[in-house]
């Protein structure tokens, strides 16, 4: 009996040193399994074989911040992480103006919390969308809320080059890491640190992953993209640096 109750006065401990075990993605198809078809695939497919913890994918092709949020997939993320999981987030892709009429999935543009504009669908009716840091800061909130750890990501580069270096990241990138200083989340300038990558390998090759588009990546590529995550991750202060395997640590690059 004595040797019981010891047990259960020590379970907490034991509990306690099992959370944080699995690691959730929310973004769009650069990060989706099978990426944008025809053969591309999303570089979250490839993260969890540089880490200690299970990956789960939850990337939605052909989703923003705003569509992900207006289809609850925050909502059933929230609800099916545990206290101590990770969530990395990486929306931008799909976020740009759409024009006369809205696409489902354009952001309010600016990075005020409070901003707003009125779009007017397909069928003429209007509606009141937000920003892109607002569905981000409210999903990341209510993520911390139930114990989670967000990570937000900034967006990949496309395959497009100003001279012998990838061009300079759009808006978003400056949104993401916005962010996560309001959120006091853990920030990756994945962006940043993918254009790192591909400027060191080369216009040339960096093209030959890109089979489809300028957007979205064969498997060969979307590991790169993957590595760059990483070494973005072990340069930064999210402690779920801790969980980057032996492979994860030789990652090529340095910090930036």
């Amino acid at each position: 009996m004595h040797s019981l109750l010891k047990l259960f006065a020590v379970s907490p401990l034991i509990i306690s040193s099992i959370v944080g075990q699995t690691v959730y993605l929310a973004g769009d198809s650069t990060m989706a399994k099978g990426g944008g078809g025809n053969g591309t695939d999303g570089w979250g497919q490839y993260l969890g074989q540089y880490l200690t913890i299970p990956v789960v994918n939850r990337a939605v092709a052909g989703r923003s911040a705003r569509s992900y949020t207006d289809e609850e997939r925050f909502d059933s993320l929230t609800n099916e992480v545990q206290s101590g999981d990770y969530v990395i987030i990486e929306f931008g892709h799909n976020d740009g103006l759409s024009g006369a009429v809205d696409n489902g999935r354009q952001d309010a543009f600016g990075d005020g919390y409070d901003t707003t504009a009125t779009v007017t669908e397909a069928d003429g009716t209007t509606q009141v969308i937000h920003t892109f840091t607002y569905y981000l800061q409210n999903a990341i909130t209510a993520l911390q809320a139930k114990g989670a750890i967000p990570i937000v990501s900034s967006q990949t580069p496309d395959n497009i080059w100003n001279g012998n270096v990838i061009a300079a990241g759009p808006r978003f990138v400056g949104y993401a890491q916005l962010v996560g200083q309001r959120t006091s989340a853990a920030y990756v300038d994945h962006y940043d640190y993918v254009a790192q990558a591909y400027n060191a390998y080369g216009q040339t090759t960096v093209t030959t992953w890109y089979p489809l588009d300028h957007t979205h990546t064969s498997p060969t590529g979307a590991n790169v993209v993957a590595q760059a995550f990483i070494r973005g991750l072990l340069c930064g202060n999210s402690v779920l640096k801790s969980k980057v395997n032996a492979a994860g640590q030789t990652v090529p690059n340095d910090c930036l």
